[in-house]
């Protein structure tokens, strides 16, 4: 008789940042695309924070994110894809390592608007290696630059995907993750390629 093994299988857990400036839609993508309630550490902006954060661009935002937010997307019943967004101002930086330890990529959201806050974090992933995806957020539809473009003014690699998207919409959301998962292909491809010399 053939014993039949019924412990359950761990799935494997794939890990995924979604970063970039104040205010660029990291807790919305964040639970736009999660199966579950998205873990969210959002509080009420205080008087406290004025002259501290850049509210320039966001002068609406009334709530910010102090430590992380998480979701979590089931790709197959032994495979899990975990989002962490991080937050996007200077003072909570100190978790982004500790948040990066064992990414298999990233997402760097950038709002046209105000591109140069997308600059730390596409620093932060280049300096340590990490593939990454540029997420275009067109607020309200707005598409004031093309993909080109915005790649020109980060004076991205070209191998790094640019993509519009509206992070309020699943769909377009899932677009954006996709292409990260892509770009960590290319990048273990070409790493690959180096360590057996082809």
């Amino acid at each position: 008789m053939v014993s039949v093994n019924s412990e359950p299988v761990m799935p494997t857990a794939l890990k995924i940042l979604i970063a970039g400036g104040f205010g660029v839609g990291k807790t919305t993508m964040v639970g736009s695309v999660s199966e579950v309630p998205p873990l969210e550490t959002e509080e009420r902006m205080t008087e406290a924070s004025l002259g501290i954060d850049d509210l320039s661009g966001v002068e609406g935002k009334s709530s910010t994110t102090v430590a992380m937010d998480f979701g979590r997307i089931t790709i197959a019943p032994d495979l899990v894809l975990y989002l962490f967004g991080t937050p996007g101002q200077d003072r909570f930086w100190f978790m982004w390592d500790d948040l990066a330890v064992g990414a298999l990529g990233a997402v760097v959201l950038a709002d046209t608007r105000r591109l140069e806050s997308s600059f730390a974090s596409i620093d932060f992933f280049e300096e340590r290696g990490i593939p990454f995806a540029v997420g275009v957020n067109c607020f309200h539809g707005r598409r004031d630059c093309s993909a080109d473009q915005v790649r020109s003014a980060l004076a991205l690699d070209p191998t790094t995907p640019v993509v519009l998207c509206d992070v309020r919409d699943r769909y377009s959301s899932k677009q954006v993750l996709l292409s990260v998962l892509q770009a960590a292909r290319t990048r273990a491809a070409l790493h690959s390629a180096v360590s057996t010399g082809r």
